[in-house]
């Protein structure tokens, strides 16, 4: 696969519902290896919360679209291929940008999409961060119990940061089926 292969675009209000079926698919079917369907049930997100994502000036909710051509020149067919989130968090002392919402379809795993979504998301999030005189920082969370997903990450400069929190029950974004589900948050450290 090469680097151009791999397009992305600011996802917009009319691709809510390609987005949540590949969010659910790629987070609740068993299917590919980044699924979490053995750990939760139920949707990954709301239809209202990616309107909110969408409409979120600080928050950059990116995808990857589906072309006749298989590049970005082609017309697009209303499925998608991946997603990723960056969300600016500023404030007066920590500058950082949440990465969350990283998706590779299910037949794309495994082929590098993951690797340079996620790439081409630090980069955004970086060039945005470094005004602030400041190391560019990424932060994310991941499902506890995932050590493969860990290792991955863990791979590409993030560490775990000894913060958790439990796996949030408010019914918008699955039911948990482990009791000690928690979220894991790491972080990365990018020197400007």
């Amino acid at each position: 696969m090469s680097p151009n292969s791999v397009f992305l675009r600011q996802a917009e209000p009319d691709d809510i519902s390609a987005l949540k079926q590949l969010l659910d698919r790629c987070y609740r079917q068993s299917e590919g290896w980044t699924n979490e369907a053995d750990l939760v049930d139920g949707i990954r997100i709301t239809d209202s919360e990616l309107a909110t994502i969408i409409a979120d000036f600080k928050h950059y909710l990116f995808i990857y679209p589906k072309t006749d051509t298989g590049d970005r020149d082609g017309q697009e067919t209303g499925e998608l291929l991946g997603c990723i989130g960056v969300d600016m968090k500023d404030n007066a002392n920590k500058s950082y940008a949440y990465i969350g919402m990283f998706a590779v379809h299910p037949e794309r795993q495994g082929q590098g999409v993951g690797h340079q979504i996620l790439q081409a998301a630090e980069t955004f999030a970086g060039r945005h961060l470094q005004s602030r005189n400041q190391p560019s920082r990424f932060i994310m969370s991941i499902l506890s119990h995932r050590p493969e997903l860990l290792a991955y990450y863990e791979r590409r400069g993030y560490k775990l940061t000894g913060v958790s929190m439990p796996f949030p029950e408010d019914g918008n974004n699955g039911e948990p089926k482990r009791q000690d589900l928690q979220l894991l948050e790491l972080e990365k450290v990018v020197s400007n």
